[in-house]
């Protein structure tokens, strides 16, 4: 019968695969993860016996505006919280990297001849720009000067390695135990837009003015932990920073004409700030909109003079894991508090008058929105402050403060100042982002110099989220899945799960990939309750703390009840791309045994057959019996497919041997089809089936992943379906990141596309500027035309 037909050879077709070499996409990665022990529990929470390592600073330093150098003394007090006895501590020396013989300038290549004179992308880490960075790098005299290594005033045994440095312990360090030292130093501030980096100097040329975003700019306490013990892997710019928390009591000393953004809370504001801007500042924390503290008027009034006296700002940060500040004259600067739940914050944006108008209509807002968004997904902002600085920086992040490089720009011939839509969007999203770091890593503290995606990936995801609900259709850059299909196609990938130091493509590789992968786990896999209540489980397990890979695969899994070592496995250890093909459909009716429905079924399929060649021509034959007619008989009259009284009585006693279940699926008139899929691609997903039916009617039917648990490669699925089915599309919607769409429908699809017949220059989307240019006339005529 034709239903056992089906299901026999459905049966078959499983069969016949699983004879294939078995590769389990579905084991669990028990045999990579680390072992659950008193430290990290199996459950991805911290356990019982957890610790962390703590340092609190103090740091008085001076800026040299001329020199642009920076001389400064620090006091580290350094608790031992851990169960083991130190014989000497770790400091890193993240300036060394612009000594001359660092390994980052040795060690520095370009993908291809053309490269070294282009500039290079901030997610690129250290990198220099062109032939000019290049040369500029040789002459500059860059690193840490470091001039005394002393503890109760006696000097300290102290190697330097590059871009660590290893302080020898008079005596063992126990348990419990808490031990000081200074350190005294001074380097020369780098030039950001030649040498790059993550912080530096920018010279403004029309106005003789610098602006100074300072960063990684005093000896820090590389971080101990019960996964690596010293994590002192040498900087080499693309693996960013590893870090205890701390108290932070930091005085600055700066031109007297110079504003101060920085980490923490300012301390003496009578001593720094004029009675107005201490009055504005006060209105700000409880306005609904931004109030300027430092007009665009003064800061402009402060460009014309420099000088030659010093104010000392004085901040203090609690619990932070690092320290950052920016310094200049040319400083407007706005701010707004937000207050709701546990977050009590002051929004603030400094910017030079090249930043407006931009800065002063977006920045601010930018920040609160940030907040407002990720306290839904992650836990309340707890710092009091967070700040926003325009720079040569192009993004980066540092606990209250970012550095954001955006702005509009100036036409040289009309002097217009306006920004791109492009240039908007870049502003709003980088803000996001890099507020959204105070999050991942400045809270959630995972070991960046080890594993990037675990704070860029995680907040790239966040910032994802926090774009859309900016406004309708915001041009996210990353998270959309279509958006990673060119790199998912690319032969120049490394898994995820691969060292800072070693990415090859660092945006797509630890920005792009993850954010996709936590997207569709949340949107396709687990569902959105699901995933935002673990999620936001792994965030309040781990604020404040150092998690690791296994941290948060386990809490994912463990708050969500679902096993994902599928996916983690696919998306993270591999490179897999999705690629999910539909081969082919078969249709199976159900055989009802009815004469009258069969022979018509069967005479329909014979009519739909095409007449051979020969028959068409044969038409034209003179047949005998037309000549002679009495050679015709019964079977003239009647063929196979007319129904006989036997068929009739055979039909009777058949259905009278049915089970009821039989009878009931006869009366349902289903249609069944069997669909063959292939995983092309290796990285095994949900099946998400659009089906139309031959009415219109067009449903989803969606497939778990672990419908491949048997055969990785290849599976027919079983569908059933009211009606005719007329087409069948795989992943309609693009939420799998499928790198080839073309093979995903039956029957197949064309591919859409234009042939280019013009040659010409890509250029920003700058609506501003566009609709505001002119229409050009297309000869004299039209000219006079458009004068009259």
């Amino acid at each position: 019968m034709r239903t056992t037909f089906g299901l026999m050879a459905l049966c078959l077709t499983v069969s016949a695969f699983a004879a294939e070499p078995f590769d389990d996409k579905f084991r669990q990665l028990d045999e990579v993860l680390p072992t659950a022990n008193t430290y990290r529990t199996a459950s991805g929470a911290p356990g019982a016996a957890y610790w962390q390592q703590r340092a609190d600073y103090t740091i008085r330093a001076t800026l040299d505006e001329s020199k642009r150098a920076i001389t400064g003394t620090e006091q580290i007090r350094y608790h031992n919280n851990s169960p083991d006895t130190l014989t000497y501590l770790w400091v890193q020396l993240d300036q060394n990297i612009y000594k001359k013989d660092s390994d980052a300038r040795m060690m520095l290549t370009q993908p291809s001849r053309e490269a070294w004179t282009k500039p290079r992308g901030a997610e690129d880490g250290f990198k220099f720009e062109g032939l000019r960075g290049v040369l500029a790098g040789r002459d500059f005299d860059g690193g840490f000067k470091i001039s005394a290594v002393t503890a109760g005033g006696q000097p300290l045994r102290h190697v330097i390695n590059r871009t660590m440095m290893r302080i020898d312990l008079p005596a063992p360090l126990k348990p419990g135990q808490t031990y000081s030292f200074n350190i005294d130093w001074s380097y020369n501030i780098n030039e950001q837009l030649v040498l790059g980096g993550r912080s530096g100097y920018e010279h403004f040329e029309a106005d003789k003015n610098d602006l100074f975003e300072i960063a990684q700019w005093f000896p820090r306490m590389a971080a101990y932990y019960d996964v690596t013990g010293w994590q002192h892997k040498q900087f080499l710019g693309a693996g960013e920073f590893t870090l205890e928390f701390g108290d932070y009591d930091v005085k600055l000393t700066v031109p007297a004409d110079h504003v101060v953004a920085s980490t923490g809370e300012l301390q003496n504001p009578g001593d720094v700030l004029t009675a107005a801007q201490r009055d504005r500042l006060a209105k700000a924390k409880t306005s609904d909109k931004p109030v300027v503290i430092v007009t665009q008027a003064e800061a402009e009034q402060a460009e014309k003079s420099v000088s030659t006296a010093a104010k000392t700002w004085h901040f203090k940060a609690a619990n932070v894991r690092d320290f950052a500040w920016a310094s200049s004259r040319k400083f407007v600067w706005d701010a707004q508090g937000y207050k709701k739940g546990g977050t009590n914050v002051l929004a603030m944006s400094y910017y030079p008058k090249e930043g407006n108008p931009l800065w002063e209509k977006y920045s601010t807002q930018a920040i609160i929105h940030t907040i407002e968004q990720y306290n839904k997904f992650s836990f309340d902002y707890p710092y009091p402050t967070a700040i926003s600085v325009n720079g040569p920086v192009g993004g980066m992040e540092y606990p209250m403060i970012s550095f954001n490089g955006p702005r509009p720009t100036k036409d040289k011939k009309t002097g217009e100042i306006s920004y791109s839509q492009q240039t908007k969007y870049g502003l709003i999203g980088v803000i996001i982002h890099e507020v959204g770091h105070n999050y991942y890593p400045m809270i959630v503290n995972s070991d960046e110099r080890q594993w990037t995606w675990m704070d860029e990936g995680l907040n790239t995801f966040v910032q994802y989220l926090a774009e859309q609900a900016w406004e309708d259709n915001y041009p996210s850059r990353r998270g959309e899945p279509r958006n990673i299909v060119d790199y998912m196609r690319s032969q120049n990938q490394v898994p995820i799960m691969t060292n800072s130091e070693s990415l090859l493509q660092f945006g797509n590789n630890a920005y792009a990939k993850p954010a996709t992968a936590l997207n569709i786990l949340r949107e396709t896999i687990l569902g959105r309750e699901l995933f935002d209540y673990a999620f936001k489980e792994y965030a309040q397990r781990w604020k404040f703390k150092r998690p690791t890979p296994a941290d948060f695969f386990r809490t994912m899994e463990d708050a969500s009840g679902t096993d994902l070592d599928w996916f983690w496995r696919g998306w993270f250890y591999t490179t897999d791309p999705v690629d999910i093909s539909v081969d082919g459909i078969s249709e199976y009716g159900v055989n009802t045994q009815d004469p009258e429905k069969e022979k018509a079924w069967r005479r329909a399929q014979k009519e739909a057959q095409p007449v051979s060649i020969s028959q068409q021509l044969n038409k034209s034959i003179p047949k005998r019996t037309d000549a002679h007619p009495e050679l015709k008989d019964f079977y003239n009259e009647h063929d196979e497919f007319t129904v006989t009284n036997k068929d009739r009585n055979t039909y009777a006693e058949s259905v009278g041997k049915l089970e009821p279940w039989e009878k009931q699926l006869l009366d349902q008139g289903k249609h069944l089809y069997l669909v063959d899929f292939s995983n092309v691609g290796g990285l095994v997903m949900p099946l998400i089936l659009e089906i139309e039916l031959k009415s219109g009617k067009k449903y989803i039917e969606r497939v778990p992943a672990e419908v491949w648990r048997y055969s990785p490669k290849k599976i027919t699925k079983l569908i059933v379906t009211d009606e005719p089915m007329v087409g069948l599309t795989q992943d309609p919607y693009w939420e799998t990141a499928d790198i080839d769409t073309s093979n995903n429908a039956w029957p197949r699809k064309p591919t859409q596309s234009r042939l280019e017949l013009f040659k010409t220059e890509r250029d920003k989307v700058n609506l501003m500027r566009d609709y505001n240019t002119p229409l050009k006339a297309k000869d004299d005529k039209s000219k006079a035309e458009a004068g009259n």
